[in-house]
C-alpha cells in the first residue's frame, strides 16, 4: 500500500477511536450526579476506554483500536442528604465517581486528536490531488 494510503487509513482508525472516546466521556459527564433508584444502591459507575494497536495485514500498518471498555472501580463519593430517595438509613447519598475536571479534559484531548486526524486526512487528500495535476500536467 502506498504511505498516502497508508497514512489516510492510520488517521481514519485514529478518528474511529476519538469519536467513541468522546461517546464514553459525554456518557460520564451526563450520568455525573444519577444515583441509585433505591436507598442504599450504587449510583452510575464511571466507564474507561483502552486503545490498543491492530495491525491491518493487508495496508501492513498498525492501525488504534478500541482494545477494552471498561469501568472505574474507585470508590463512590458519599453525601449526606436525608431527603433524597437514595438515601441510607444513615441519610447517605452514594453519588457517581466521576471527577468533571477529568472528564473535561479528557474531552478536550479527545477532541484535539480528533482534530489532529482530521487534518492529516485532509493535508493526505490535497497531497494526492496535487500528485494527480502534476502528473496531468507532465503528459
Amino acid at each position: 500500500m502506498d504511505p498516502l494510503s497508508a497514512a489516510s487509513k492510520i488517521a481514519g482508525s485514529g478518528l474511529e477511536a476519538q469519536a467513541t472516546r468522546l461517546r464514553i466521556v459525554s456518557e460520564n459527564i451526563a450520568n455525573a450526579r444519577s444515583t441509585g433508584d433505591t436507598p442504599g444502591a450504587d449510583p452510575y459507575r464511571r466507564k474507561t476506554i483502552t486503545f490498543g494497536a491492530e495491525l491491518d495485514r493487508t495496508a501492513g500498518v498498525d492501525l488504534v483500536k478500541v482494545q477494552k471498555l471498561g469501568t472505574d472501580e474507585s470508590d463512590f463519593v458519599e453525601e449526606y442528604d436525608p431527603n433524597h430517595p437514595a438515601a441510607d438509613e444513615r441519610g447517605m447519598v452514594k453519588l457517581p465517581n466521576v471527577n468533571m475536571l477529568i472528564e473535561m479534559a479528557d474531552m478536550r484531548e479527545a477532541n484535539r486528536t480528533y482534530d489532529a486526524n482530521l487534518q492529516t486526512i485532509k493535508q493526505t487528500r490535497e497531497l494526492v490531488a496535487a500528485t494527480i495535476d502534476l502528473l496531468k500536467s507532465g503528459q
